[in-house]
């Protein structure tokens, strides 16, 4: 299976971009904090689609969307935190692409658990 022509690979570099972009406006004394923080928990869920759709089999990729998922959850933690930080203001299109990334990693958890 080619990762890069998974929608739901596709729509997590989009978010990997997102906030790479939104996290330019932090602080600097955050660089080795948040920034850092929510930059490695967003590339994280596109690395775990990849490397799941790389192994021998649906149930170790399920594995690795459930890894890819919880990165997911972590970003979403993070994104608050910065908002009650006020490093960033909510981002209505933000949210929107982190609950598009969550429906396509459960979305795509259930279709390979139908094929096991």
């Amino acid at each position: 299976m080619n990762h890069k022509e998974l929608d739901v690979w596709i729509k997590s570099i989009d978010l990997v971009e997102s906030i790479y972009k939104i996290s330019n406006t932090f602080p600097d004394t955050e660089k080795f904090g948040l920034t850092s923080q929510i930059r490695r928990a967003t590339v994280s869920i596109p690395s775990n689609i990849a490397e799941g759709a790389g192994r021998k089999g649906n149930k170790e990729f399920i594995q690795f969307l459930y890894m890819a998922l919880g990165s997911l959850t972590e970003l979403d933690t993070q994104y608050l935190i910065a908002v009650r930080l006020n490093y960033i203001n909510k981002d209505k299109e933000l949210e929107l692409l982190i609950n598009d990334v969550k429906r396509l990693l459960l979305g795509f958890r259930n279709y390979l658990n139908r094929k096991l």
